[in-house]
């Protein structure tokens, strides 16, 4: 399988990692459909970027912890380019609550969207790639925080932890239809979501003392190892976690 030529849906695409990843994979001859919910003009102009740049790319909103919402992605990417090769979960929220005081639509939240969502997306994805019968690439964004704990942020660290054994088991499951599933678990990546942490001074230079590399990364860096894991170099790699984070889960609470 070459990305060139094949079909991705990137969920939460429109922003951050989601949209390193959506050039990345159009830069590789990939049509990416973008997902996205609520302000439709980040992808909308995402997708004339890519066009005008000779790429094709289309813009579809779904909520990826409703179902019906996923099917009707999962049919758009269809329609509009005539299949699906690679599913890249991307989307994905946090809230910071003290465990005692997480409220529990805050948990409900969370769960059904980095957690139910891959779930209901690979399942649809995995679906329209076994009736292809020509194999396909799911990747899920996870975090260092499958397995590293992250107080006052219990709902995304379970979702996290879950999102991991989700993907082993989807793994085995579709090996014998040549669909690889692998995680890519960032650390602190320099997006919106962090924001407030890298413009803290305090938090920041905290944060740095704990990454040996002693650098925030980049979503572009992000985006290249999912191109490479849809690629032929990766075909025989599946049911695993690639880290990615300068050394964080190594030095993490050391010093």
């Amino acid at each position: 399988m070459k990305p060139s030529g094949k079909c991705a849906i990137v969920t939460g695409g429109d922003t951050g990692i989601g949209a390193a990843i959506v050039r990345a994979l159009a830069a590789e001859g990939v049509a990416v459909v973008i997902d996205y919910v609520n302000d439709p003009l980040p992808a909308r102009a995402l997708a004339e970027e890519l066009s005008r740049a000779g790429h094709s790319a289309s813009v579809c909103a779904a909520n990826v912890g409703d179902a019906d919402d996923v099917d009707a992605l999962i049919a758009h990417a269809v329609t509009v380019f005539g299949g699906l090769d690679i599913l890249v979960n991307n989307a994905g929220i946090e809230s910071r609550y003290p465990f005692v005081e997480t409220p529990n639509d805050v948990w409900q939240r969370e769960i059904a969207v980095n957690l139910t969502g891959p779930f209901l997306c690979g399942k649809a994805a995995a679906k329209q790639m076994i009736g292809q019968a020509r194999g396909g690439r799911i990747i899920n964004i996870s975090s260092i925080h499958e397995d590293v704990a992250a107080p006052t942020n219990a709902p995304y660290c379970a979702a996290k932890g879950g999102l991991r054994m989700l993907m082993r088991t989807m793994a085995v499951e579709l090996a014998p239809h040549e669909i690889t599933v692998n995680n890519v678990a960032p650390g602190a990546i320099d997006t919106p979501m962090d924001a407030a942490t890298k413009s803290n001074r305090r938090l920041d230079e905290a944060l740095l003392r704990e990454i040996p590399l002693h650098r925030w990364g980049k979503p572009e860096e992000i985006a290249d190892l999912v191109v490479w894991l849809c690629s032929e170099s990766a075909s025989y790699v599946t049911g695993t976690t690639m880290v990615i984070d300068g050394g964080m889960m190594r030095q993490a609470g050391s010093l």
